[in-house]
């Protein structure tokens, strides 16, 4: 394949992180001296992972619209044209042959500044209901990979391609194999029932919460059980100090938690039954596990996008759905009800990776290609 030198420019969430750095990892598969720049947010986590994933990156001063404080919004046109100013800087210094967006503040700048200069530009829209920076490039970019049908409500129709949300590679169903070496590697009892409970590359008050509320209730149903649980780095510590009251309890062992976990692919492996959001990166990469899951939907995010992620799968037979706000009450219960329930996992197992898309990441890369060619 011909030599290219893309920019990929977006970032904010392990949501938005992952997939670029997928289709980044597929552009340099299929050529290694392909070059590769990321463009990202000052203070945004993207500045940390893209780095230690080995790619250099260049961030923006920029923040998206502040719904719950207006005030915050005054700096807004400086730090949007400030951020043009430099992306327009960042082009005509790297003279990228395509620039790739995947959503987040930095991708709105990059974007708009690669459209004036006549760069081709790519959109991945990872939700069923776009977002408001996408849904405004979208207007003049090249192309929009998409990965739910029905897009057209968002987009020009003859932009759009079908290709679903790039994934991290290792995300594969588990093997016997791969199971045993999740359990070594976490230190987990090979003959327990596991549930992973995952609320985002953040964490999520609200899974937090719920599975407190159960330790508090008595911890009923535990005897057959374990659970991996990523609460997030902003409530480690709070975690920590009510977790400390559990210490002599004999099924204290058998709760596990973290602020992050760095091998999914082994933590999806060990699973019986996931508890997670339903962020687009995690609906897929739970079908592409082919895990039975339980989602909660966030009530913090635009047009209530996650609801619409989770129903794809709902209505596939292939996850449960809770509310967020009954969740403290009916999560673990509804959750420790279907661990037990073989059969049942094993169908929404089925159906799950019948939604998966794994070549997500290589198509869009292939897109990227066809679409710099063209140009």
């Amino acid at each position: 394949m011909k030599k290219i030198k893309a920019i990929i420019s977006g970032g904010g969430t392990g949501g938005h992180i992952f997939p670029a750095l997928s289709i980044a990892g597929k552009l340099m598969e299929m050529n290694p001296e392909n070059e590769i720049l990321f463009v990202g947010a000052n203070g945004r986590m993207e500045m940390e992972k893209v780095p230690a994933a080995g790619y250099s990156i260049i961030g923006l001063d920029i923040q998206g619209f502040q719904r719950k404080n207006l005030l915050k919004n005054l700096t807004l046109p400086y730090k949007l044209w400030k951020s043009l100013r430099k992306s327009r800087r960042i082009i005509r210094e790297f003279q990228p042959d395509i620039a790739i967006g995947v959503g987040g503040y930095a991708s709105a700048a990059l974007l708009m500044a690669a459209t004036q200069m006549k760069i081709p530009t790519l959109i991945q829209e990872q939700n069923g209901f776009a977002g408001l920076t996408n849904k405004l490039l979208g207007k003049k970019a090249d192309k929009i990979c998409v990965a739910y049908e029905g897009m057209d409500r968002f987009f020009p129709a003859d932009k759009i391609i079908f290709t679903g949300n790039p994934i991290r590679s290792d995300m594969i169903p588990a093997t016997p194999e791969s199971r045993q070496e999740a359990c070594e590697y976490y230190g987990l009892s090979p003959e327990r029932k596991k549930i992973l409970i995952v609320g985002g590359s953040l964490g999520s008050r609200t899974l937090n919460e719920a599975v407190l509320a159960w330790l508090e209730e008595g911890c009923q149903g535990n005897e057959e059980v374990e659970i991996l649980w990523q609460c997030g780095k902003f409530y480690k510590n709070e975690i920590e100090q009510k977790m400390q009251q559990y210490e002599d309890m004999p099924w204290r062992k058998f709760i596990h938690f973290t602020d992050f976990i760095g091998r999914m692919d082994l933590a999806y492996a060990m699973a019986d039954v996931v508890i997670s959001r339903s962020g687009a990166c995690s609906v897929s990469e739970i079908c592409a596990c082919a895990k039975a899951s339980i989602l909660v939907p966030s009530p913090n995010v635009t047009e209530d996008h996650q609801t619409f992620n989770a129903m794809a799968l709902v209505k596939n037979g292939a996850a449960q759905l809770i509310r967020d706000n009954e969740a403290v009450e009916k999560l673990m219960r509804a959750t420790l009800g279907l661990v037990n329930q073989e059969e049942k996992i094993k169908e929404m197992e089925r159906n799950a990776l019948l939604l998966a898309r794994p070549d997500a990441a290589q198509t869009i890369a292939q897109e990227a290609y066809k679409l710099m060619e063209k140009k």
